[in-house]
């Protein structure tokens, strides 16, 4: 069960009743019929109705989950306010037939089981035809799945903490997720072959391709709303769907989008944040009353024609900026608006990797490298970041960056507070002399007290280094360009902190280490690997942050 999840976005904006549903109605014990309802190859999903007591066509609000339909709280308060609820098991979950491989039947192949639902729903005589689809994370990615199908059933979307490039889900620039995939199968329970299936691909070959939403956001028609966090594990898919909708979906769906972005991991319901961010709680009053007044603004607007200006008053990108938590006057720990993301035009600032473990602006002038041994063994731990079933979110790094595997360069204070709001990412140069390997960089705030706050990561399998589809051999020795994505974030630093970049190899288990043999994810022999970074000017290693013009 999900118990651990956060909804970020329906929280903030106040538009699914997980228990906020408008004070001025009593939730009447109204109950529930259940379908069995046939897919296209037969297959019956499992599907619960929640109906007003009306009796009259209602507009539907439809929640397709793995995690039984019987789990959210929220089904009678909807429907108690005007709308028809459905809850559906989706395929091989719970009471639902099927086979239990999670996102196998949800979009466009050969079974499109959102699709189906969604034009059972229409022709009920419950339904007054406006659809519209609720809930986050591995529901969330089953609103994206069905949309990208190009159906024509939908009237608008609300999505948290989601993704639409299941690849991105599963790997991060080829680095398997072995903690939270591992952990979120087993949890659970789904078939042991749904792990089998996706470590046997871990390249984006024609498997991940036929099941990536991002090369058919041109068939979505619907205005979303999509909610997310800097720390969350699908950080970068909530802002990839948002822009992806945004600029390339059809008429209804472009110039439609609505992005949330808070300072929140996917979830902190067990495992409490390090770092408190003043005011991140604050805006789902705040948000409300300034911008969306009413309740359940976006389904009263799309689903029941209320003109309550959710349209023009809210907008198009929300999100906050982190700063200095210790300091009252730093800037930065507030909420700011814009018309796209990313929210202003900014230049990729290059902070250059030194020999003597520093950070500068300007190039080494002689040639200079610096080598680690990593020995899959005794990987470097997981400390916070983007994870779930490990401490999430912005976490103090001291612990790992005295192993002699963990390079860590380092800033002077600086001068005046910095700014860094986009997507950051790393170059660096470098080599092994194994027949694969790993890199991985990380960003850190480091306060006046020495704490080294996480901001960002990412990493790169070595034989991966220019393209995620096609392994490419590995010259022992040979200096390579590695591009590493590391994600985006909205922070400033404050005057007087210090940057830091951490270079190694793992962070497990988070992601699995990589056994440096060339067999990935899982490798019966390991060795260790002597990897090298180049620090000169022929090989510039650094750190590109997206600083405002």
């Amino acid at each position: 069960m999900p118990v651990r999840f956060r909804f970020i976005v329906f929280v903030a904006l106040l538009v699914v009743a997980t228990g906020l549903a408008s004070s001025r109605v009593t939730p009447a014990d109204l109950g529930v019929k259940t379908f069995m309802v046939s897919m296209g190859d037969g297959v019956r999903l499992a599907t619960d109705v929640y109906l007003p007591s009306d009796g009259k066509p209602a507009p539907v609000l439809l929640m397709r989950t793995p995690y039984s339909k019987s789990w959210p709280a929220s089904p009678r308060m909807l429907s108690a306010n005007g709308y028809a609820v459905v809850l559906q098991d989706t395929r091989g979950r719970f009471a639902s037939e099927g086979a239990n491989i999670p996102f196998d039947a949800d979009g466009w192949l050969e079974k499109q089981d959102g699709y189906d639902t969604l034009e059972w729903i229409a022709v009920q005589s419950w339904c007054n035809g406006r659809i519209g689809m609720y809930a986050g994370s591995a529901m969330g990615i089953a609103q994206i799945l069905v949309a990208c199908t190009g159906t024509q059933k939908l009237t608008c979307l609300n999505i948290g903490c989601a993704i639409p490039n299941l690849y991105n889900m599963v790997y991060v620039n080829g680095l398997f997720r072995q903690s939270i995939i591992e952990g979120w199968l087993k949890e659970n329970k789904y078939a042991p072959e749904a792990l089998t299936i996706w470590t046997s691909h871990p390249t984006y070959d024609e498997y991940w391709c036929k099941r990536d939403a991002t090369r058919r956001f041109n068939k979505v028609n619907v205005p979303a709303l999509h909610g997310g966090g800097w720390y969350d594990l699908f950080a970068q898919g909530t802002i990839d769907t948002f822009v992806g909708f945004q600029t390339k979906g059809g008429n209804n769906a472009r110039g439609k989008q609505k992005l949330f972005m808070s300072p929140f991991p996917h979830t902190d319901d067990e495992q409490p944040s390090e770092i408190t961010f003043p005011n991140a709680d604050d805006l789902s009053l705040d948000f409300t009353s300034r911008y969306i007044p009413g309740d359940f603004p976006w389904f009263e607007h799309y689903l029941k024609g209320v003109d309550n200006g959710v349209e023009q008053k809210t907008p198009a990108v929300t999100y906050y900026v982190m700063g200095d938590v210790t300091d009252p006057s730093a800037p930065g720990n507030c909420w700011r608006c814009a018309d796209t993301w990313p929210p202003f035009q900014t230049r990729q600032t290059p902070m250059y990797l030194h020999s003597d473990l520093t950070l500068g602006m300007e190039k080494n002038c002689l040639a200079s490298a610096l080598a680690y041994d990593y020995d899959p063994n005794n990987p470097v731990p997981t400390i916070g970041g983007p994870q779930y079933f490990l401490l999430a979110g912005p976490r103090d790094q001291r612990k790992i960056e005295s192993r002699p595997d963990v390079l860590v360069f380092t800033s002077a204070p600086l001068e005046k507070a910095l700014e860094i709001t986009g997507r950051v990412s790393a170059r660096l140069w470098a080599s092994t002399d194994a027949p694969d390997t790993d890199f991985f960089v990380r960003l850190c705030d480091v306060y006046p007290d020495g704490r080294s706050i996480g901001i960002c990561e990412g990493g790169r399998r070595a034989r991966l280094r220019n393209s995620l589809s096609c392994e490419e051999s590995v010259k022992p020795g040979e200096p390579y360009a590695f591009d590493i994505d590391m994600w985006s974030t909205s922070i400033i630093i404050n005057k007087g902190h210090r940057l830091k970049i951490h270079v190694t190899s793992s962070c497990a288990p988070g992601y699995i280490p990589n056994a440096n043999t060339g067999s990935y994810p899982y490798s019966k022999t390991r060795r260790a690997a002597h990897n090298t970074i180049y620090l000169d000017k022929r090989h510039p290693s650094c750190v590109l942050l997206p600083v405002p013009k």
